[in-house]
């Protein structure tokens, strides 16, 4: 969305007024050119949310001995992920941060509100809002 309201932006800007053909075309150049610059600087942020949630995902499934508890049922690591990716999908446009991942997929079960909680291989719960939001800080730290 965010594309084509820049292209929309860029294509009324660079075409005030009644233009001569040749001016046309140059002007459609001139605006490819600078869309497909933009394109690159756009997508980063993006594609930088999308490995701090990668991250995330892949730190609850790869916990070794911990269970993922959803709704009172206990879940391994591997279909914790699953269910989360599953989430993420299902969110579509609305998740566009690893901080709206935490809030609206893995923090609290859509259908009764009920938070996700993790038990740890050490015996300790805590809620998995919590876990996520500590393993976004260490990402943060190690990743620049």
């Amino acid at each position: 969305m965010k594309k084509v309201l820049v292209a929309a932006f860029v294509i009324l800007a660079l075409f005030p007024g009644t233009l001569s053909a040749q001016d046309i075309e140059k002007k459609k150049v001139t605006a490819f050119v600078i869309l497909a610059l933009l394109h690159g600087t756009i997508d980063v942020p993006d594609n930088m949310e999308k490995k701090k949630i990668e991250f995330l995902i892949s730190s609850v499934e790869n916990l070794q001995g911990a269970i993922f508890i959803r709704n009172g049922s206990e879940y391994d690591g591997k279909k914790a992920a699953e269910h989360l990716r599953l989430k993420l999908k299902n969110a579509g446009d609305r998740v566009q941060t690893a901080d709206d991942f935490i809030r609206l997929c893995a923090s609290r079960s859509y259908i009764t509100g009920k938070p996700y909680m993790i038990k740890l291989s050490n015996g300790k719960t805590v809620k998995s809002e919590g876990y996520f939001r500590k393993k976004l800080k260490e990402y943060c730290l190690t990743v620049k």
